[in-house]
């Protein structure tokens, strides 16, 4: 009980640490999911293009980015973009915008590549018979991928979007490298002034678990909604 007791002294007298820490968990791993979504249904439909440049190009990002490890692509964008002149502009009214830009792109750039495989087996899962009777109603390629092959899609991939976004809620601590005040940052500087190590980190482990259970219900109440719509 000693620890747990530690725990909950840490938690009421650094809770302003951790709240900070979730707040930008959160906002970093919102924004880097839809970006991610929005990148990904994008590469998706040029890793499927009968343009032969365009799907050789989506493949090798793709690719490229799902072989590399997140910290590489999180230090290129943060420390290298800038040596060529390539820098994040500093908005006064935001702290480190900067940083949480940097740690925003280098996050849905890898979200991106993995979004866009989940959308492209959802797409190819649909039976192909619809959208060949999209097209037979008069729907141009594009309108009967927008309004009948996307809208079943998304029923087929909800439960692989979900696991994304915890992916991504347990990957944005990495961006603590470069100075953003995520929950791993602050649960460090927890660490730094009481020198309590195992129940600090304790804390934060089950502040992830926290967010990451209750985004998974989100997503499975979404997922039943839209299951019980098409029943």
């Amino acid at each position: 009980m000693t620890f747990f007791n530690e725990m909950a002294m840490l938690f009421t007298r650094y809770n302003s640490f951790f709240y900070e820490g979730v707040r930008n968990t959160l906002i970093i791993s919102a924004f880097s999911v839809l970006l991610g979504i929005v990148f990904g249904t994008l590469m998706a439909m040029l890793r499927m293009s009968k343009i032969l440049p365009l799907r050789l190009l989506a493949t090798a990002y793709i690719e490229f980015i799902r072989g590399t490890p997140l910290m590489v692509q999180l230090m290129f964008i943060f420390y290298g973009l800038p040596m060529v002149g390539i820098q994040f502009p500093n908005i006064p009214f935001i702290p480190d915008f900067s940083r949480f830009a940097a740690g925003i792109v280098a996050m849905s750039m890898n979200s991106c590549a993995y979004v866009a495989e989940i959308i492209r087996s959802g797409i190819q899962a649909v039976d192909s018979g619809q959208m060949e009777a999209a097209r037979s109603i008069g729907y141009s390629h594009s309108q009967a991928m927008r309004y009948v092959v996307l809208p079943q899609a998304v029923r087929n991939i909800l439960p692989a979007l979900g696991n994304e976004f915890v992916i991504v809620i347990k990957e944005s601590s990495i961006v603590s490298v470069i100075g953003i005040a995520d929950l791993m940052f602050r649960t460090k500087d927890v660490i730094a002034v009481t020198y309590r190590t195992l129940p600090s980190l304790a804390i934060a482990a089950v502040i992830y678990f926290c967010m990451t259970f209750l985004g998974g219900q989100l997503i499975s109440w979404m997922e039943r909604r839209m299951s019980h719509g098409k029943g």
